[in-house]
C-alpha cells in the first residue's frame, strides 16, 4: 500500500521532493528569481548544503523555514 502520511497535504508543494534540491528549483518553489535564491543561499537565509562546487537547498529545512514564516504571519 502506498498511503500518504496524514501530515502531508495534497496541495503541499514539498511533497515528493528529494532531500536536496538545486537552488533554481527552490527559487521556483518560492516564486523568487534564481539570482535572489543564490543571494539568500550565500547569506545563510536559505538552508543549503554544498557538495563539491554545487549548492543544494535542504528541502526538509526549507519546509520548516516556510512553516515558521507562515505561523509568524
Amino acid at each position: 500500500m502506498n498511503a500518504k502520511p496524514s501530515s502531508v497535504r495534497a496541495d503541499d508543494p514539498f511533497a515528493g521532493l528529494p532531500l536536496l534540491i538545486p537552488v533554481p528549483e527552490a527559487a521556483k518553489l518560492l516564486s523568487i528569481s534564481r539570482a535572489a535564491a543564490y543571494r539568500f543561499a550565500s547569506s545563510g537565509e536559505l538552508p543549503v548544503k554544498r557538495l563539491g562546487r554545487r549548492v543544494y537547498v535542504v528541502s526538509a529545512k526549507l519546509r520548516k523555514l516556510i512553516g515558521t514564516e507562515d505561523e509568524a504571519a
